[in-house]
């Protein structure tokens, strides 16, 4: 088995992000601009349904879909927001601000792959 070392996802992928999905829902998208770096994350099994709830603090059923889009070498998810969009306790009405705890997620890649982006 080749020798792997941890990555945050947001020094894997090109763009990281999150946005609205309607007043209730949040996507994140992890986007990747190299076959490689994608193919790295997509075999290493270690972004799910699960991780995701567990990087968010929240139970594996808000996670309401879970892709991975090869063709365009993306993961797109999509969960409940904790409070919908402009109620009480809500902080983030676009939401554009929630995307760091997927960036900030590691992710065991082959220690060959020694050319990724810095953030």
């Amino acid at each position: 088995m080749p020798e792997t070392r941890l990555v945050k996802l947001g020094n894997l992928a090109a763009i990281v992000r999150s946005k609205n999905a309607g007043p209730y829902r949040l996507t994140l998208d992890a986007l990747f601009d190299r076959d490689d770096l994608y193919s790295a994350v997509s075999k290493s099994k270690s972004l799910t349904r699960e991780s995701v709830a567990r990087a968010y603090g929240v139970d594996p059923s808000m996670i309401s879909s879970f892709f991975e889009v090869p063709v365009a070498r993306a993961f797109k998810v999509t969960f409940v927001r904790p409070h919908a969009q402009c109620s009480l306790g809500e902080s983030d009405v676009y939401g554009m601000q929630q995307h760091v705890p997927l960036m900030n997620m590691l992710i065991p890649v082959p220690s060959s792959i020694s050319e990724y982006h810095d953030v």
